[in-house]
């Protein structure tokens, strides 16, 4: 065999300008884009809560010369809270291994990136239990606000399942958002979907024949999240792409693992302030205590690095301080297996 070979002259090792990691889409993730978020000072407080009532009930009267003008005011609760908890993960980068790490391999960028990705994946799951299930919201009646996808035969707050062909997504919106405005006097401004029923709705016959004469013979007829929310009329269509592993961690390398989008096969109207005001209702708010430690950033979140002597380690540290409050529950209707 010809010498030398070309293992000889050369050994194999990474490339500088190539490596592979799986990084989600910040975009795909809603948690921090739904809600407007409060930054706190304190860990818990209390907020007011003014009696919708008081301020929509037709109170003024006829005044008969010489006598004084109605009177009359409105309620306020004072005993709602919130409480922000501290949530957190490390990684530490042991001295032998940041020595002998091959470029492009950088330590610290990768741990700043990974613990960033675990951020998102805590908050939306977060976010998802405290907004994007079942037994939480009032917007029908002010008593419940839970509407079902059904497959035939829908009753009472049932519908038929978005993938039908034959059910009617854009008047159940609108049919729900008409008893929202009754309940707080506004529309539900926001629909946030699963990524699953982005993927029906956005091939549904009906939302297809309604933006079909926009297309031409070089652009067909796509149904955009901007055309599908003006059809709702609704101001925005939220889709929620994240994904997480649900199985147990391998020590093997690339094994089988079982993931699951973050959202599953729901949707929720509901109206949520532009920006945090007084007398201006919400469905929720994200209230973050950036009071904790220096550095935080407005959503309470901070990464952090620090020597572990003992270790003869670096730990990088990432921390979030929020509470992900349901603050008005009658803004919001929620769609349950709204797509088979």
């Amino acid at each position: 065999m010809p010498n030398p070979t070309a293992s000889a002259v050369h050994v194999n090792r990474p490339l500088t300008n190539i490596s592979i990691a799986y990084m989600q889409d910040a975009a795909g993730f809603v948690a921090d884009r739904v809600f407007p978020n409060i930054p706190v000072l304190k860990q818990s407080d209390a907020y007011f809560r003014y009696d919708r009532s008081d301020f929509w009930r037709n109170q003024y009267q006829k005044r008969a010369p010489s006598t004084e003008s109605a009177g009359s005011g409105w309620k306020i609760d004072n005993t709602p809270t919130y409480y922000a908890h501290v949530w957190s993960l490390h990684k530490d980068i042991d001295d032998q291994i940041r020595s002998n790490a091959d470029s492009p391999l950088n330590m610290d960028r990768d741990a700043t990136i990974w613990l960033s990705q675990q951020g998102m994946i805590a908050r939306e799951v977060s976010w998802a239990a405290s907004y994007f299930t079942t037994g939480l919201w009032t917007g029908i009646d002010g008593s419940t606000g839970d509407v079902t996808g059904v497959s035939s035969g829908p009753t009472g707050n049932q519908v038929l399942q978005w993938n039908d062909a034959s059910s009617n997504p854009i008047s159940d919106v609108k049919a729900y958002n008409d008893k929202i405005h009754l309940l707080n006097g506004l529309r539900g401004n926001k629909l946030v979907l699963g990524r699953q029923v982005w993927t029906q709705l956005s091939e549904h016959p009906d939302l297809i024949d309604r933006i079909k004469y926009t297309s031409g013979n070089n652009s067909p007829a796509i149904v955009s999240r901007q055309a599908a929310a003006a059809l709702f009329e609704i101001d925005e269509i939220a889709i929620m792409d994240g994904i997480q592993v649900t199985s147990a961690e391998n020590p093997a390398f690339e094994t089988s693992m079982t993931t699951s989008f973050i959202a599953g096969k729901q949707a929720l109207l509901v109206y949520a302030a532009p920006q945090a005001s007084l007398l201006q209702p919400s469905g929720g708010y994200t209230f973050s205590w950036t009071g904790y430690l220096p550095g935080q950033g407005s959503m309470g979140q901070v990464i952090s690095t620090f020597r572990m002597q003992q270790l003869k380690s670096d730990r990088v540290e990432g921390e979030m301080a929020y509470a992900q409050k349901l603050v008005a529950p009658t803004c919001g209707v929620f769609f349950a297996s709204i797509i088979a």
